[in-house]
């Protein structure tokens, strides 16, 4: 690229160089003044013989197809002065990126600002356009609340990356989530945000960085970015579409519910406008926003010491006629009339967060601010005496108990022995009024309980008869008692009446070939040669992938291999039998009329992982003349990640 642009500087003759804003590998993006129009646009620029200015321009080409209030367009594109350049609109605001220096943002925040990129992201996909970068960097708040999304398609291209990754762009949407929920970047493109950890290769869950994350997000991001992450993800993915960009903001959109207001109150945020953003540094360097000190008043200088007139007009007034009694004071700024006065300074209270993982309100659990009043005392326990009391003189030592037959004739006694207390207890042998002993006429209370023991008692000797009556039964029938293990020559022989109906399976069809399938292979070739052991019958034979360094999904360089299945001709399928080897691998099933190039465009009869062999049962049978088996998980070797596929038997 000339070196000589600098600010300034007008290209093709209408736009002027502003502000250099970033600079890398070879490319710049500028903020330009459209001399034409009288407005500030975006200019990528690189040199005219770049190898990537063929697919620059290409790429503003398919941006400007894109029609979406979400997007920052594409204005113009084209070759000058030995440049190639790509103009795009001026947006005003804040990115994603320098708003989470100041923290993550809350979920519902979050949820939302997602399903406007999502939804940006779901119109590109439907007319065959990625992103191709999608980070936090690329996804502008502007000052009226709005989500707005830089560098469609033409930011990949200035990065040199190829087009058309729209597995990439939904893991870059999970990514964003994450990254909004915590203030890291688990994505696959490159951002300048520190990265989320990792533990035995995955990325840690939101809720194991962040406390207080809904499960619904927790368990989206994890799937996005963990495929296959577990028995919650694979439940989602049966109720959600969360491997396309429109799913995800249909998912998002359920979870946030009535969106009124929110984009209101992200203007009300305060994001700057264009000419706060134009005075920033590079984007990648951009520190985050800091907010000045307020500026100390100037102290009034005192008044100076009184001196003498020198103009002669003016009588001459002595020093010591000067008043001296009071020092003068300096004079005090004016208070307008509706400044408030300063709020008292509270008192710090200490206090715990409580999080709800369900909604996004945090409360807190404050200390009281005034002691709690002490309970009231206990009641002294009324006295008892340890020791029966001393009879009194003349009096029995001890005397029956009441209404006992005594075994003497009683001896008459001087002295009365006193009434019993009312209520008809005391202490024996002496009735003071205090006793434990019931009286002679009062009924003797029944023991709490005894009742359900008895009664329980009954029903447990009624089980172990019946035990006893099914044993004796068994024993005398021949049988085998309860619990024991039978000999051989007492196990019954198995007969066609004493199994289980079995439904009988669908026919295998016949007369199949097949061909390897690697869409975005260089050449699209996957083993060619070992295409028909899949389907010879023999599962001693199989065809086999390449070795990888990473497993396929949005996370590898591929989305997934696999197989095409010719038919014959066009044929009904019910069910698909696999066996694989190797350990566990997820497929994708897809049935087409027309011999398939690429996924793109194909909506999967079926989704399964298969650890060996397994019957894969369509939900109900499609007709069709090519079987696509589409490995998109494959397990890890001593060499790096391959899938192997000995048999697979499509049934009619």
């Amino acid at each position: 690229m000339p070196s000589s642009i600098r600010p300034g500087d007008v290209l093709a003759d209408r736009y002027r160089l502003v502000d250099l804003l970033t600079e890398s590998g070879g490319g710049r993006f500028w903020r330009a003044h459209d001399r034409v129009l009288d407005r500030h646009v975006a200019l990528h620029v690189i040199a005219e013989d770049d190898e990537r200015a063929t697919d620059l321009l290409e790429a503003a080409r398919r941006s400007a197809t894109v029609h979406d209030r979400r997007l920052l367009r594409v204005l113009d594109a084209d070759r000058a002065n030995g440049l190639c350049y790509v103009i795009n609109e001026w947006g005003s605001g804040d990115s994603l990126d320098i708003m989470l220096a100041a923290g993550p943002l809350g979920p519902r925040r979050a949820a939302w600002l997602v399903s406007e990129v999502a939804a940006a992201v779901a119109a590109g996909h439907e007319v065959g356009v990625a992103h191709g970068r999608l980070i936090p960097e690329n996804v502008l708040v502007d000052h009226t609340g709005g989500v707005r999304l830089i560098g469609y398609a033409v930011d990949a291209a200035m990065h040199g990356l190829p087009a058309g990754r729209v597995s990439t762009d939904v893991a870059d949407l999970g990514g964003i989530l994450y990254c909004a929920l915590t203030g890291k970047w688990p994505g696959v493109s490159s951002s300048a945000i520190a990265e989320a950890p990792l533990e035995q290769g995955r990325v840690l869950r939101p809720r194991q960085v962040r406390a207080g994350i809904p499960r619904p997000l927790d368990t989206l991001c994890d799937e996005v970015v963990n495929p296959y992450s577990g028995p919650a993800g694979a439940r989602l993915r049966e109720t959600h579409d969360v491997a396309s960009a429109q799913g995800i903001a249909d998912y998002l959109c359920a979870f946030v519910g009535d969106s009124t207001g929110l984009a209101e109150a992200e203007a009300a945020a305060g994001h700057r406008d264009t000419n706060e953003i134009a005075a920033l540094p590079a984007i990648a360097d951009r520190p985050a926003r800091q907010v000045p000190p307020p500026t100390p008043e100037p102290e009034p200088e005192p008044d100076p010491e009184p001196e003498a007139a020198t103009d002669p007009a003016q009588p001459a007034v002595p020093v010591d006629t000067v008043e001296t009694t009071q020092p003068a004071q300096p004079a005090q700024p004016a208070q307008p009339a509706d400044t408030p006065e300063p709020a008292a300074e509270l008192p710090t209270q200490a206090g715990l967060p409580i999080f709800d993982d369900e909604t996004d309100d945090v409360s807190w659990l404050v200390a009281p601010g005034e002691p709690a009043a002490p309970p009231p005392p206990f009641e002294e326990p009324p006295e008892r005496p340890l020791f029966a009391p001393t009879p009194a003189e003349g009096t029995p030592t001890r005397r029956p108990r009441p209404g006992a037959r005594p075994s003497t004739p009683p001896v008459p006694a001087p002295v009365p022995a006193p009434a019993p207390a009312p209520g008809g207890r005391g202490f024996w042998p002496w009735d003071t009024g205090t006793g434990l002993i019931a009286a002679a006429d009062e009924p003797e209370e029944e023991m709490p309980g005894r009742n359900w023991l008895r009664l329980a008692a009954v029903i447990a000797a009624a089980v172990l008869l019946l035990l006893a009556v099914a044993v004796a039964y068994n024993l005398g029938r021949g049988r085998t008692p309860l619990g024991a293990v039978p000999d051989d020559d007492d196990r019954p022989s198995a007969t066609p009446s004493s199994q289980a109906p079995v439904s009988p399976a669908t026919d295998p069809i016949t007369g199949v070939t097949a061909t390897d399938f690697d869409p975005q292979g260089t050449p699209p070739q996957e083993n060619p040669e070992l295409a028909p052991l899949a389907v010879d019958g023999d599962k001693a034979t199989a065809w086999r992938s390449l070795n990888y360094k990473q497993n396929f999904g949005p996370g590898g360089l591929k989305a997934g291999v696999g197989l095409v299945l010719d038919l014959g001709a066009e044929r009904s399928v019910t069910a698909v039998d696999v066996t694989v080897l190797g350990g566990s691998t997820g497929l994708s099933l897809y049935l087409t009329d027309t011999r398939p190039t690429t996924t793109d465009g194909l909506k999967a009869v079926a989704r399964a992982t298969v650890d060996k062999t397994d019957r894969i049962t369509l939900d109900q049978p499609v007709r069709g003349r090519y079987l696509v088996v589409f490995l998109t998980s494959v397990p890890a070797t001593a060499d790096g990640f391959r899938g192997e596929v000995a048999e697979v038997t499509a049934r009619g």
